[in-house]
């Protein structure tokens, strides 16, 4: 399977290039690098769909973005590209998330090594920082916990090393299916159950759940993620912009959720919930 590397026009604002990125993302795109005059996203040639990407960009909200080329990539330049750009990230001096190339660092009580090939979840983005943050404000200790939407399985990874019982990390991509086990082993967590599919691969009942996936996802299977709570189980939501918030906790209370609190951080939102 090849790499495709589009390279676009820089956004005009923060706010724009969140939610380009955003939107390639949910087409298929698996990582971004910003350059000094120009945004590169990549896809595998399988997701290819340059019709959808010329419809994204005729959206008023994207005006003045341009796809200027289209380069297909071999495969062993995926690593060095996110080598080059991957950043060690830190939360409330706790949590590092770091790459297998970085050097460990025993001062943070939480090393956590990330190798993210096509997967989504490093830290690097606000959603999954912040979610990152909330949980090391939160009780894990023999609670069982779903990671919906687990990506690299980061978050499944920091539930388990705070001391979470039965931890199952479901995603629907089979690329994060398989980084998943690979993130396992780098953190010596062998017993997190990882599962391809979707809401409806879950079984059983949790304590805490994690999504961090996107707004419309989160709206259409917030249902199956209740049904699969605990009385008084917590929830923690992130994958959209801060207007947004209002639509999700709309559904959230209406399928019996209580509202606790929400981060915020360049228009992206972490919020929790209560059963």
């Amino acid at each position: 399977m090849k790499t495709l590397e589009y390279c676009f026009t820089a956004p005009g604002s923060d706010i724009q290039h969140d939610m380009l990125t955003t939107m390639l993302a949910d087409m298929g795109f698996d990582s971004f690098m910003d350059e000094e005059h120009c945004l590169k996203a990549y896809c595998s040639d399988e997701s290819r769909d340059d019709d959808a990407v010329v419809s994204l960009l005729s959206d008023p909200a994207f005006f003045g973005i341009q796809l200027l080329k289209v380069e297909e990539m071999p495969d062993k330049d995926w690593n060095e590209l996110w080598e080059a750009s991957y950043q060690p990230v830190v939360v409330n001096e706790r949590c590092r998330v770091r790459a297998p190339f970085h050097e460990p660092d025993p001062s943070f009580e939480f090393d956590l090594v990330i190798e993210p090939k096509m997967s989504f979840g490093t830290a690097n983005h606000e959603t999954t920082a912040q979610i990152i943050q909330l949980m090391l404000e939160t009780d894990f200790r023999e609670k069982a916990v779903l990671d919906m939407g687990s990506g690299t399985a980061v978050l499944a990874i920091l539930a388990k090393k705070l001391g979470a019982a039965r931890t199952v990390a479901i995603d629907n991509d089979e690329w994060a299916y398989r980084n998943a086990f690979t993130n396992c082993e780098l953190n010596g967590v062998a017993d997190i159950e990882i599962v391809l599919g979707d809401a409806l691969a879950i079984d059983g009942q949790f304590d805490v759940v994690l999504a961090n996936i996107n707004r419309n996802i989160l709206l259409r299977d917030m249902h199956c993620y209740v049904e699969a709570m605990k009385p008084q189980a917590h929830i923690f939501f992130s994958g959209f912009y801060t207007e947004d918030l209002a639509s999700i906790q709309a559904e959230a209370e209406h399928l019996g959720l209580r509202y606790r609190r929400h981060l915020s951080r360049n228009n992206w939102v972490a919020a929790e919930f209560i059963r």
